[in-house]
C-alpha cells in the first residue's frame, strides 16, 4: 500500500447509512483471503462483531427507576422556612445565642443579608452576648492559695500556727516554686539580669534563672544561720553580705546552677517557716546580720519574701510567664518595711555626701519634731507614712511636713528593688524638691544584688 492510500484508509469516515460499520477503535483482525474462506468452506463471522446473537448490545439499557427497586426512597430536602419580618427579628436574640433550630437559623441568616436593619441590631446582639460570656483565663488566681489556707485555717486552726510576720515569705517561696514547677529545662538557663543601685548609679549582674535561685538559697542563709541551721554555702564567704555570699557560691560551683538548685532553696524555705513557727513570737526579735545591717528577724523574713517576689518577677520576665503582685496584706506590709527603713538610708547618703548641700542645718536631735514628708501609697497594699528627713531618730510631725509624695504600691516596690531609676518614678510631688529628690533616692538605695 502507498502511502497516499494508507492515508485515504487511515482517514475513511463510515458510511452513515450502513448500520454494520464500527465507530471507534476497532480490533485487528485478518482479511478473509476469498470467499470460500478455505477447504472447510465459508469463514464464520469473528467473534463479537456486529450482528452476532451472543454480542451485548452497545447501547445500554435504560436504568430502572428507584421506585421500581424496592429500595427506600432518599429522604426529601426540607423546604426552606418563610417566615416574616417580625418573627424573624424576633428570632434575633435566640439566634445570637446559638439557640434557634437549623431551619430557623437558616431563615435567619439569609434574612439578614438582605435586611440592613435587623443585620445591625444582630451585631450588637451578638456583642452583647461576648460581654456576658467573657473569655476565662486559664491561669489561677495568685490569692487562691491564701482563700483555700484561710478557709481550712478557719475551720481547724494549726496545732502551731506560723507567725504573721513569716506568712509574706511563706506565700512568696510557694508562688516561685509553682512558677519554678511549670518551666521546662531549657528555661533554667534563660539569661536574666539582675538590677539594684550603687550610689546614685544603676547597676546590673547577668546571670540565669538557676543562678537567682542560687542567690536566693545563699541570702535566705542569712537567716538559717541565725535559726541555727545549716549554711548552704561549702566554703565561707570573704563578708557576710549578700553580694559577697552570692559571688563565692557562683565560684565555688564546680558546674553552672541548674534546676537541681530548685531542691535545696525549697528545703530550706521550708526549714526556715518551720523552724520559726516552734521558735514562736518571740524570736522575731533576733538580729539577723547582713555584714552593713542588721535586721530583726521579723524584718528579715519581710525582707526575703520582698526579694522573693522581685526576683519570681525577673525570672518570670526572662520566661515569658504572667506573673501577679503579692496580696495587698503581704504589700502593704512590704512597704511598710520600706518606709520604715528610709530614715537611715537617708542618714546613710547624708554620711556618704551624696544627699543635697544644705540638709545639715535642718538636723534636729534625736526625740525632737523635724521636717517630714509625707509618703501616700496608692493602690494595693496602700497608705500613709510621715518620714523624718532630718534624722533617724527624730520624730515625724504632721507640723513639720515639708512635701508630699504619692506613688503608687508596685511602683514604690519597684523603685526599692532598683528597676525603676528615681528620675523615672511616677510620682506626685508636691513641696520641696530637694527633700523629694532624697526621698526616692534613698528609696532607690534600699536596693542591693
Amino acid at each position: 500500500m502507498t502511502g497516499t492510500e494508507a492515508h485515504d484508509s487511515y482517514g475513511e469516515k463510515p458510511d452513515p447509512e450502513d448500520h454494520n460499520a464500527q465507530v471507534g477503535p476497532q480490533r485487528d483482525t485478518p482479511p478473509p483471503s476469498d470467499d470460500t474462506g478455505g477447504p472447510s468452506g465459508p469463514n464464520p463471522p469473528p467473534p463479537n462483531t456486529p450482528g452476532t446473537p451472543d454480542e451485548p448490545p452497545r447501547i445500554p439499557m435504560p436504568r430502572a427507576s428507584v421506585e421500581d427497586t424496592g429500595l427506600p426512597l432518599p429522604e426529601p430536602l426540607p423546604a426552606p422556612l418563610f417566615l416574616e419580618h417580625r418573627i424573624l427579628k424576633s428570632l434575633l436574640g435566640a439566634w445570637a445565642l446559638a439557640a434557634c433550630s437549623p431551619e430557623e437559623t437558616t431563615a435567619v441568616e439569609d434574612h439578614l443579608g438582605t435586611c440592613g436593619a435587623c443585620a445591625d441590631e444582630a451585631l450588637r446582639l451578638r456583642d452583647a452576648v461576648g460581654l456576658l460570656h467573657p473569655p476565662e483565663s486559664l491561669d489561677l488566681d495568685p490569692t487562691l492559695r491564701t482563700r483555700v489556707l484561710e478557709s481550712c485555717l478557719d475551720r481547724r486552726p494549726p496545732r502551731i500556727p506560723v507567725p504573721e510576720w513569716a506568712t509574706p515569705y511563706d506565700a512568696e517561696t510557694a508562688r516561685l516554686d509553682a512558677l519554678l514547677q511549670d518551666i521546662g529545662d531549657a528555661e533554667w538557663h534563660a539569661p536574666v539580669r539582675l538590677r539594684w543601685f550603687e550610689g546614685d548609679e544603676q547597676t546590673s549582674r547577668r546571670t540565669t534563672v538557676a543562678g537567682v535561685i542560687a542567690h536566693l538559697l545563699t541570702v535566705d542563709g542569712l537567716v538559717a544561720l541565725t535559726l541555727g541551721l545549716d549554711d548552704p554555702l561549702e566554703a565561707p564567704a570573704e563578708t557576710p553580705t549578700p553580694a559577697a555570699r552570692t559571688e563565692a557560691f557562683w565560684t565555688t560551683s564546680h558546674f553552672p546552677p541548674t534546676r537541681s538548685v530548685r531542691g535545696p532553696w525549697r528545703e530550706q524555705a521550708h526549714n526556715l517557716v518551720r523552724t520559726v513557727a516552734f521558735a514562736g513570737g518571740g524570736s522575731g526579735r533576733l538580729p539577723v546580720s547582713y555584714g552593713a545591717f542588721e535586721l530583726p528577724l521579723r524584718d528579715s523574713m519581710l525582707d526575703r519574701a520582698f526579694e522573693t517576689w522581685v526576683h519570681a518577677g525577673d525570672i518570670a520576665e526572662a520566661v515569658d510567664y504572667p506573673y501577679e503582685p503579692p496580696s495587698p496584706r503581704h504589700l502593704h506590709a512590704m512597704i511598710d518595711l520600706g518606709a520604715r527603713m528610709l530614715p537611715t538610708a537617708l542618714a546613710a547618703r547624708r554620711q556618704a555626701g551624696l544627699a543635697t548641700p544644705g540638709q545639715t542645718r535642718h538636723l534636729v536631735p534625736a526625740g525632737t519634731p523635724g521636717r517630714s514628708l509625707r509618703l501616700e501609697i496608692e493602690g494595693l497594699g496602700g497608705g500613709e507614712w510621715l518620714i523624718p528627713l532630718d534624722s533617724p531618730g527624730a520624730l515625724p510631725s504632721p507640723d513639720h511636713e515639708v512635701a508630699h509624695i504619692a506613688l503608687d504600691g508596685v511602683e514604690f516596690c519597684q523603685l526599692a528593688a532598683g528597676h525603676v531609676p528615681p528620675e523615672e518614678a511616677a510620682a506626685g510631688q508636691l513641696g520641696d524638691r530637694e527633700a523629694i529628690r532624697d526621698v526616692l533616692f534613698a528609696a532607690a538605695s534600699l536596693s542591693r544584688m
